[in-house]
């Protein structure tokens, strides 16, 4: 059975096409949740702006990299904008790889 962990390391390996850090540590994941016996996942995920250009390809990069998650079935991701994203969701790791100031 899949954990959220194990999601959540696969989606380190997914970047936005316009920024060097992957979308976890850039905080574009907020949540991810295993249905039932786990093999079904949930990701709610967000862009860095409403006009992003990665808009259209990130949320199926994100489906197709839990997919390959041994144990997972299904994904569904849902972009919402609600927590409206910010520089601050970036980890201390992003932050370090942007060369951003704590």
């Amino acid at each position: 059975m899949p954990t959220k962990e194990e999601v959540m390391e696969s989606l380190k390996g997914v970047y936005d096409p316009e920024i060097p850090v992957n979308i976890v540590d850039l905080g574009l994941i907020y949540d991810v949740a295993l249905i039932g016996e786990g093999s079904e996942v949930n990701v709610k995920m967000t862009m860095t702006t409403q006009g992003c250009p990665a808009a259209q390809m990130l949320p199926g990069m994100v489906q197709d990299t839990a997919m390959n998650v041994p144990g997972v079935t299904k994904v569904n991701v849902d972009v919402v904008w609600e927590p409206q994203w910010h520089p601050s969701m970036i980890t201390p790791e992003g932050k370090k790889r942007l060369g951003i100031e704590e």
